[in-house]
């Protein structure tokens, strides 16, 4: 990919204005997969200013809600047009294997399905019932304005899309700044977004680091909105720097899930199966970096033996590879940063105390054929842990499980809410009373019943506590993307007579 066509700003895709590039690596083997543009100061003002005058003297925010959801929809079937060299590239960009890939294209289609219908579907306004037939009163919405897009590496494109269909949906233009680490697919959505009909300066997209691009699209003061999903400490950066112009925000801030399992889930073999099976998937899916993933597993005590024995064998028998390779179930870690990250979490939970069931390590020769130079760490289960320990305070956003245990109901809760986080959580038992019992007492925003990770477009996701601001998806995720305005309207107008002269 041609490091001078990465920027796009008011339709035309050009290099930075200082001319820097930045090197996109391989995650699997360490090599370059691609060079693109590191964008400044000035070319964050002229996105800005691109997605400013779009907005306020360009055809979009006009566009009937009819032709905005056409060019939603046309969206989508590009997307499922281009469905495997859009996987692909998110494969090779972030390290996750080419089915995780493919299963991101059409959560992204359906994203901008569900979208294009909520927004056409909708009444032009709610009728307030003011008390008198002299007055008529309605609450509309209306688009924010330009938006600022921030997104993350560990799923660039679902991500950008949670963020992008609301956003023009509702009639705003923005400007995206993907994570640094995995910007190709973006490239790529913003390309299809132009071939479906989004008017120039619409939709601009800037690539390279937060510092000083996404720094100044956070404070810029001719953005009204944003949107941002990543670490705790960028958030709170960008919540700080959009604070001075009073900005609306939006910030996913990642979390620390429990995965809660009673031991009636596991009081038969096909129950014990499942619990096992998901536990696995919750915390090693995508090498767990995943800001939902279940890396926190609370286990009923007269299960925990029995129970941990069979995750760890079955962890230790995932097979790691490059994800675009047939019969690869693992990827990478997304960069050299992020392994070394892991390594000092593992490192300092064993010191802490925690017994080390498997993994701990990077692969070695006996752990199967693995691209060499690659940013690979086994799948680690961490047994013995409490809550005192880092590795399961913070989080790892690597393929590390931690091993906690209760033995009744409130310990159970009290365990899981234990954490400045609140992004979600599972609770897996064959009582159903029991489990929704638990799921209305868990202070998370997603809570899975006997389930873990799946989501639907048309119900909100976002955090409590530290796990951000706001709601992404669902009606709540387009109304973060509007403002709301009365219009009241005297039918009879006369003087009021309030002052005698």
């Amino acid at each position: 990919m041609d490091a001078a066509a990465s920027l796009c700003i008011a339709g035309r895709w050009r290099p930075a204005a200082g001319g820097a590039r930045r090197r996109v690596h391989d995650p699997a083997d360490g090599t370059v997969l691609a060079e693109v543009a590191e964008a400044g100061p000035a070319d964050a003002d002229e996105a800005v200013a691109a997605a400013r005058r779009a907005f306020d003297d360009g055809p979009w925010p006009a566009t009937p809600p009819a032709g905005r959801a056409a060019v939603l929809r046309e969206t989508a079937a590009l997307l499922q047009r281009d469905r495997e060299q859009i996987a692909h590239t998110e494969s090779r960009d972030t390290g996750k294997t080419l089915a995780e890939a493919r299963i991101d294209v059409d959560d992204v289609t359906a994203a901008f399905r569900y979208f294009a219908a909520l927004v056409e579907q909708e009444a032009a306004g709610r009728v307030i019932d003011a008390g008198s037939a002299d007055v008529h009163s309605v609450v509309v919405h209306e688009p924010v304005g330009v938006c600022t897009l921030i997104t993350p590496w560990n799923y660039p494109l679902l991500q950008a899309a949670w963020k992008v269909a609301p956003a023009l949906a509702a009639g705003n233009t923005f400007v995206l700044k993907p994570s640094e680490l995995t910007p190709l697919s973006s490239i790529l959505l913003l390309r299809l977004l132009a071939e479906a009909g989004l008017p120039e300066g619409a939709g601009n997209l800037l690539t390279g680091p937060g510092d000083p691009a996404g720094a100044r699209l956070a404070a810029h003061p001719g953005v009204d909105l944003v949107s941002f999903t990543g670490g705790q400490a960028s958030g709170t950066k960008v919540a700080a720097a959009a604070a001075a112009t009073v900005k609306k925000t939006a910030l996913e801030l990642g979390g620390k899930n429990p995965n809660v399992v009673f031991a009636d889930a596991c009081a038969t073999p096909e129950g014990f199966d499942t619990a096992v099976d998901h536990a696995l998937n919750a915390a090693f899916v995508h090498s767990g970096q995943v800001c939902s993933a279940g890396g926190r597993l609370l286990v009923e005590e007269s299960v925990r033996d029995r129970f941990v024995a069979e995750l760890a064998a079955r962890a230790r028998r995932i097979r790691l590879g490059r994800g675009t390779d047939p019969g690869v179930e693992c990827g990478p870690l997304v960069s050299a940063g992020q392994l070394a990250r892991t390594e000092t979490y593992v490192a300092g939970a064993l010191e802490e105390g925690a017994v080390l069931r498997c993994g701990g390590r990077r692969p070695g020769p006996d752990d199967g054929p693995v691209p060499s130079g690659g940013w690979f760490y086994l799948p680690t289960v961490l047994d013995h842990c409490h809550r005192a320990m880092r590795v399961v305070r913070e989080e790892v956003f690597g393929p590390v499980l931690t091993v906690e245990t209760f033995r009744t109901e409130d310990e159970a809760v009290a365990l899981a809410n234990d954490t400045e986080y609140g992004l979600a959580g599972a609770v897996f038992s064959a009582d159903t009373a029991r489990a929704r019992r638990i799921a209305g007492r868990l202070r998370h925003g997603t809570v899975w019943i006997n389930d873990y990770h799946p989501y639907l477009p048309q119900a909100e996701w976002g955090g409590f506590g530290r796990s951000g601001t706001g709601r992404e998806l669902g009606p709540a995720g387009l109304a973060e993307y509007r403002e709301t305005k009365h219009i009241y309207e005297n039918l009879r107008p006369a003087p009021a007579r309030w002052f005698a002269g």
